[in-house]
């Protein structure tokens, strides 16, 4: 019998399913490995006098390890010191090693070399020194392997710094070249990204001292791999690595799944949890290595501020040390939002604090975490990496448990690249550069989140079963009725754009007819599942999103607005009576205002004679006060004008309502300073006439990408171009800022179309001003 098919023997085929047996059975395994070659030594050596010391057979990798496969190949170096015996004599010792292995059908790399000569290759192949640090003896001079195993440890650390490059750089390279494990549909298992060689470049970093490495839940995600890895070795009979589709089914028999797609999620679960703490130990690792460099003597961290407590330093976002103490679902997602829209990661003790526990959420969900937690989707590329953060914490399950059947699931469709879970992620952030095709930016990247909620095992029609299941979620998230019903709409009918202009004639009559059924006659429905629809082909990939789909889409949702034009919901004024201790207060010539707090900030009412700026004067007092403007509602009632404002305030405690008076007497003004260019891929500012919204006044919507001041600077240019602002509609969405102001002029003169020219020219110039204008 072959030392292969004893050790498919030893590897059994009856208790793979058993938790725990996989560690069992590789010791099982190493034992085995370890006596063939400590009889081999005995063998070769029977008929040759060696030395007491100075020569050695040494193992390398998973040999070494303990961790090897079935089928693994036997990773072997002959040591000699170099003065106990003669090239001949030990070239001769090497052939008794190696041929005996090939005879009996061992996959063999070997190597014979000096300890002098193990430094010097160590020093010039990255793969060779990353396989020496594990090396073992298994026959011979114990005492000559360890003085090779420390003089191997011994220059990885001292030149660790230089080296770390060299090891990014590798895992760069192979990572294009194999691919990731959380994608592929046919991974290897090995190579790929989140794979058994990750694992081996992890315990080499924390090895070379510049970081340590997580524990836990990534060495459970290296045993089940490595699990899965001998399971294939068995039902294929080789030494494979890449779990090709015809072996799924066998595979995942042997592991105990129901089926390939949970041995795939279960693969893709893995990979991800070995990425994560890869990506985090080398991050720590050039942390330490900047930090050697730079150090000249005691230096104190350098801290940039964010707002909230949040803090930018060393590539990474961090909680500040007063605010330890400020946990729970608001400061969490903040902190998220912060580092999503740097495109940085979040501190590892600022996640550990933020999420170890998980804090708990109220349902409904209190309108600022939601709030909170749109702006964190609305930061476009960065809150991928922010996503995995809090999924891989067990945020994401703990707040959404209807999340846990598509993460991480393989989606078996030609036309698409990601697990379902990923493929959200991705329409969200597809979604981000859409939202200015919308009225309501928080809805559609809600929809992109939960588009394919319902894409589990056992379901027919996922858009159907999906929309009650996103239903109840937004009816959590605490969203008014109205929003719920358009969401579960959205997920719904997230399929039939597409399929309706691709499989129906989408200049047909009919077929305009139907897309205009399923949006219920609304322009404002129309325009969201169009950006949803595109959002989620492009999430898809290239073969989803052609141009021949695109124009078809495209065509077809063009005749829907041609037919729905004149049913959009217009903007409606405002029209409260005012309270009258408000009227008797300002009437008596002195300004009314209120303050309400909030969990996140406060509503702020200010009542005080209409007058020219003064909407621009209560913007910029609540952003001096470092306050941000989430929603506001403006009105003018026989001269008197009412603003009722929802603020956050990240910066300093809410001021008394003294503080406020005072300021806004005093026509309080944030200070200005230099700012920066605004983020990539930031939403183009607009400012439109909504036609036949108002017989008496000039309706204009203006949408931005939303900044401390903006209302200030609009406000003041209303001023300066002559208008009063008789009501307004102020809020926020997703970080875009939809605004909707009612203009009248002195003596109520009409319009003339050229200066709306110069208002709406002048209205995107103070929007694009925001680099000037931030406070």
């Amino acid at each position: 019998m072959t030392i292969d098919q004893e050790r498919l023997d030893l590897a059994g085929t009856r208790e793979f399913a058993i938790p725990g047996e996989g560690a069992r059975r590789r010791e099982r395994l190493a034992a085995y490995n370890r006596q063939v070659l400590a009889d081999l030594w005995e063998e070769a050596t029977s008929t040759a006098r060696l030395p007491e010391s100075g020569v050695a057979l040494a193992i390398v990798g998973g040999i070494a390890r303990s961790d090897s496969g079935p089928l693994s190949d036997f990773d072997l170096v002959l040591l000699h010191d170099g003065r106990s015996m003669s090239k001949s004599a030990i070239g001769e010792l090497a052939d008794r090693v190696w041929y005996p292995l090939w005879d009996k059908g061992v996959r063999l790399d070997h190597s014979l070399r000096t300890p002098k000569e193990c430094r010097a290759v160590a020093s010039d192949d990255l793969t060779a020194a990353v396989g020496l640090l594990d090396i073992e003896i298994a026959a011979g001079d114990a005492l000559l392997v360890a003085q090779v195993r420390q003089s191997i440890a011994h220059d990885w650390r001292a030149n660790a710094r230089k080296r770390l490059p060299e090891v990014l750089e590798s895992l760069r390279i192979r990572h294009e070249r194999h691919g990731d494990l959380a994608h592929e549909l046919e991974p290897d298992l090995k190579e790929a990204a989140g794979g058994l060689r990750d694992m081996t470049v992890l315990r080499a970093l924390a090895s070379s001292w510049l970081a340590d490495r997580p524990h836990g839940r990534v060495d459970a995600a290296y045993d089940r791999l490595l699990d899965v890895r001998d399971a294939l070795h068995l039902v294929t009979g080789r030494g494979r690595d890449r779990l090709s589709r015809q072996d799924q089914d066998a595979v995942a028999a042997l592991l105990g799944e129901p089926d390939a797609d949970a041995l795939l999620t279960s693969v893709v679960q893995s990979g991800r949890t070995i990425s994560y703490a890869l990506d985090g130990t080398a991050r720590r690792a050039g942390q330490s290595q900047r930090a050697r460099t730079l150090r000249s003597g005691p230096r104190r961290p350098v801290l940039h501020p964010l707002g909230h407590g949040l803090y930018r330093h060393d590539g990474e976002v961090v909680l500040g040390a007063r605010e330890m103490r400020r946990r729970g679902p608001l400061m969490l997602l903040r902190a998220a939002t912060a580092a999503a829209r740097l495109e940085l990661p979040l501190g590892p003790s600022t996640v550990s604090n933020l999420t170890q526990p998980v804090p708990p959420l109220v349902v409904p969900w209190p309108e600022e975490v939601r709030d909170a937690f749109v702006d964190l989707l609305a930061t476009g590329a960065g809150v991928r990496q922010l996503w995995e953060t809090l999924d891989l914490t067990g945020v994401v399950g703990a707040w959404l448990p209807e999340w846990a059947p598509v993460r991480s699931r393989p989606q078996r469709s030609p036309v698409h690249r990601h697990t379902v879970d990923r493929h959200l992620v991705e329409t969200v952030v597809r979604a981000g550069a859409l939202r200015d095709r919308v009225q309501r930016a928080d809805l559609l990247l809600i929809a992109a989140l939960l588009h394919d909620i319902g894409k589990i095992a056992g379901v027919h029609d996922h858009a159907i079963e999906g929309a009650p299941v996103a239903g109840n979620i937004a009816r959590r998230m605490g969203f008014a009725t109205d929003d719920v019903e358009l969401i579960e709409l959205l997920v719904r009918e997230h399929l039939t754009v597409v399929e309706l202009a691709t499989r129906r004639d989408p200049d047909d009559p009919r077929t305009v007819a139907a897309l205009v059924a399923a949006v219920e006659e609304r322009l404002d429905i129309l325009e969201l599942l169009v950006a949803l629809t595109e959002a989620d082909a492009l999430a898809a990939g290239p073969k989803a999103w052609t141009s021949w789909r695109a124009d078809l889409v495209q065509r077809l949702a063009q005749h829907a607005r041609a037919a729905l034009d004149g049913r959009t919901p217009r903007p409606v004024e405002a029209s409260e009576p005012l309270a009258q201790d408000i009227r008797s207060r300002v009437t008596d010539g002195a300004p009314y205002l209120a303050i309400t707090p909030t969990p996140s900030g406060a509503t702020i009412e200010i009542a005080d004679r209409d007058r020219p700026g003064l909407f621009a004067s209560c913007a910029h007092l609540l952003a001096s006060f470092g306050m941000t403007v989430r929603a506001a509602r403006v009105r003018t009632t026989d001269g008197i004008a009412h603003n009722t404002w929802r603020v956050e305030a990240p910066l300093a405690d809410l001021p008394d309502l003294e503080q406020l008076t005072r300021g806004l007497q005093e026509g309080r003004r944030p200070r200005r300073r230099a700012g920066q260019a605004a983020p990539a891929g930031a939403i183009p500012s607009r400012a439109t006439v909504v036609p036949g919204a108002s017989d008496d006044a000039l309706v204009i919507e203006v949408r931005a990408l939303d900044r401390p001041g903006l209302l200030g600077d609009l406000g003041e240019t209303f001023a300066a171009q002559g208008f009063a602002i008789r009501s307004a509609h102020v809020a926020t969405y997703a970080g875009q800022a939809v605004d909707t102001f009612y203009l009248t002029t002195t003596g109520d003169i009409a319009v003339a179309p050229p200066d709306v020219a110069r208002l709406i020219g002048a209205l995107i110039d103070a929007c694009d001003g925001a680099c000037d204008r931030r406070v």
